[in-house]
């Protein structure tokens, strides 16, 4: 049996009230079975608590631990005024080595758009940091429109075979990527 490899899912936004929570579940809900990942989470709302809360931790070392351990990236991120959020942008930041050589997949959510505008700006920041992004993703137009009230999507079917693209070719790259770390480190390649 192949050992699981580790997906982070990475928050977009740290509104009080965000929408980014109802996204993010369903994505939970829907890979809580993979036989490939084990998932964790990176989430600037509890990245910012916990700097006030626990001194103990250092955002800077937490973050630089958790982008290093994970094999492959979902970022689920919002659209707000044709980009995305800052405190998604302080995180990517945080950390540069750690992103080297592994695949970045992305849920988007907003209005009209479904927040395809800021994962295209996400795709340039990304690829600065040698980071693989897919092409394939899901887009929430209207996000509030497609969940109810517990969060539960209203027509999952349509959005199921675009997830499944999305994980299958997510796997691929995380494994492909990670063997060629281990055959090569990215950061000798040019060295």
């Amino acid at each position: 049996m192949t050992e699981k490899m580790t997906l982070a899912l990475i928050y977009g936004s740290a509104r009080q009230g965000r929408f980014c929570d109802t996204v993010a579940s369903w994505l939970i809900r829907e890979l809580s079975d993979s036989t490939v990942f084990n998932l964790t989470i990176i989430d600037p709302a509890r990245l910012r608590s916990s700097r006030s809360v626990e001194k103990a931790v250092d955002p800077a070392e937490w973050m630089e631990r958790k982008v290093a351990e994970a094999d492959a990236f979902i970022v689920i991120t919002p659209e707000y005024n044709h980009g995305y959020p800052a405190p998604l942008k302080e995180l990517i930041d945080a950390v540069y080595e750690p992103w080297h050589a592994k695949p970045v997949a992305f849920v988007s959510y907003g209005g009209a758009s479904g927040g395809i505008r800021a994962v295209e700006q996400l795709r340039q920041v990304f690829g600065e940091l040698h980071t693989v992004t897919l092409r394939d993703g899901i887009a929430f137009p209207k996000a509030w429109s497609k969940f109810d009230a517990a969060g539960n999507l209203y027509k999952p079917e349509e959005v199921r075979t675009p997830l499944f693209l999305m994980m299958d070719r997510l796997t691929w790259w995380a494994r492909t990527l990670k063997s060629a770390r281990k055959a090569q480190p990215y950061n000798e390649v040019a060295a």
